[in-house]
């Protein structure tokens, strides 16, 4: 059962992390998934015009992170434990990069998701990441 829609998601977002909540656009969510796109602009290009790693992982991020909130409601302590990227082939330049998110695991106090990144339009991925969140204590 979902406690965070995706118009709560995109808003607490807007709350609690201004400086990049316009970064990142929830296209869909589900119990245990979701999917987040980010746009390509020049902020998030690296030299040879194809998109940054550092803005790859922060897709991949932002999107296990908004999985566990729409699943566990706003806790915005939940944090990276662990994460881990592999970078499968480039993304095409100037087109969004879009997130398919999945939560493998919710427990009590860790989560871990698998994210795929793909170039809008495009069938084969460009990264594939798991990452572990610690879920803050109920109080």
């Amino acid at each position: 059962m979902l406690k965070m829609d995706r118009d709560a998601l995109q808003e607490f977002l807007r709350q609690a992390f201004p400086q990049v909540a316009q970064d990142f656009t929830v296209e869909e969510v589900a119990p245990h998934r979701i999917a987040v796109r980010m746009p390509s602009t020049e902020k998030t290009l690296r030299p040879g015009g194809t998109v940054s790693g550092p803005a790859m992982f922060a897709l991949a991020d932002v999107s296990v992170y908004l999985a566990l909130l729409a699943m566990i409601g706003p806790k915005a302590l939940a944090v990276t434990t662990n994460a881990s990227i592999d970078f499968l082939r480039k993304p095409v330049a100037g087109v969004d990069l879009l997130s398919e998110c999945r939560l493998l695991k919710l427990g009590r106090v860790l989560a871990v998701g698998d994210v795929l990144l793909r170039s809008e339009g495009q069938d084969a991925p460009v990264a594939r990441a798991s990452l572990t969140y610690s879920i803050p204590p109920e109080r």
